[in-house]
């Protein structure tokens, strides 16, 4: 098996301090690799960046259509965000119109990330409920297919007509048989593919014809990315810095994807440490790489060549992509 590539260094003064090693792949239109790190065929486990595909049968099977969902709504299917108030009201509005409340969820209830929303509810000696789960929307969207569809409560069981249309569409654009499935954060099954198999995916997407699904959802996620993370994240950040030509999604344990329209590319990786720093430096470089992200936008060097500062403000190091990826 060829070993992880060097995607990320941590230098303190003049010493090279650590590093993060991942595997990336880049995947053309037609699904075949045109660049790579570490091991293409390295078996993943996507979690939240693979949300715009298990968002797929929403549109496929005419649910959005019947439920007259709108770009802000099919981008918050696709988003894993801080619990705000832009992110929950909108979820909740949602919900209201299928008639549900929070408890139809089944994500589980999570402290926002969003610091307003956390201490708001700390001032009102009230409890996080379950809309304020990074994944309320994508469980909004599962539970709007499951409204389509006719199936029961416990949408999130791998075996639920829900959940084996999402796999369904897993296997299509990923073009593999999916070995398993692990349980996500948020409970729901999430399945597994080799990395080459989730770059052509994300390359299928940028590839996709005007009007198909994949486009109504990759555009949604560019047209919204406030709706997608958050402020101060990642996703939303660079999408702005890229003027919305690119989308792009986190997922835990260091896993990111970035589908690029314009250039029919598709791109998907895996930090082998799980560290969120390793995975934000390495695709903010591989966007470089491609020209579609400025090397001295803010957003950027907030991830690529970043400093790292101390409690005092004294800048102590830097956050440096390996030069291989560079």
């Amino acid at each position: 098996m060829t070993q992880p590539a060097p995607f990320a260094e941590i230098w303190r003064g003049p010493f090279l301090e650590s590093v993060h090693e991942g595997h990336a792949v880049i995947c053309d239109e037609a699904g075949q690799i045109v660049e790579s790190w570490g091991d293409p065929a390295h078996v993943i486990l996507p979690r939240s960046s693979s949300k715009m595909i298990q968002a797929l049968p929403l549109i496929t099977s005419g649910a959005a259509d019947a439920h007259g969902l709108t770009s802000e709504q099919l981008a918050l299917a696709c988003a894993s965000h801080n619990g705000a108030a832009i992110h929950t009201d909108r979820v909740n509005a949602w919900m209201n119109t299928l008639g549900l409340s929070d408890d139809a969820f089944r994500c589980g209830p999570q402290e926002p990330d969003d610091r307003p929303a956390m201490e708001a509810l700390i001032r009102a000696y009230e409890k996080p409920c379950q809309v304020h789960n990074n994944c309320s929307g994508k469980h909004a969207g599962f539970l709007t297919l499951n409204a389509h569809l006719g199936g029961n409560a416990e949408y999130i069981d791998p075996d639920h007509p829900v959940q084996r249309a999402c796999l369904e569409a897993f296997e299509t654009v990923t073009k593999e048989t999916s070995p398993g499935y692990g349980i996500d954060g948020c409970s729901a099954p999430n399945f597994a593919c080799t990395l080459h198999g989730m770059a052509r995916a994300m390359a299928h997407f940028a590839a996709a014809p005007e009007g198909s699904a994949e486009v109504c959802l990759h555009q949604a996620m560019r047209l919204h990315p406030e709706l997608v993370a958050g402020e101060g994240r990642a996703c939303t950040e660079l999408m702005r810095a890229m003027d919305g030509k690119v989308a792009l999604k986190t997922g835990a344990e260091g896993f990111f994807i970035a589908i690029l329209p314009e250039q029919k590319l598709g791109i998907a990786l895996k930090a082998a440490c799980g560290t969120t720093r390793a995975a934000e430096c390495a695709i903010a470089t591989l966007l470089v790489r491609l020209g579609v992200l400025d090397a001295n936008h803010p957003a950027t060097r907030k991830r690529m060549n970043a400093p790292i500062t101390n409690r005092r403000d004294i800048m102590t190091g830097t956050l440096r992509p390996a030069a291989g990826l560079i």
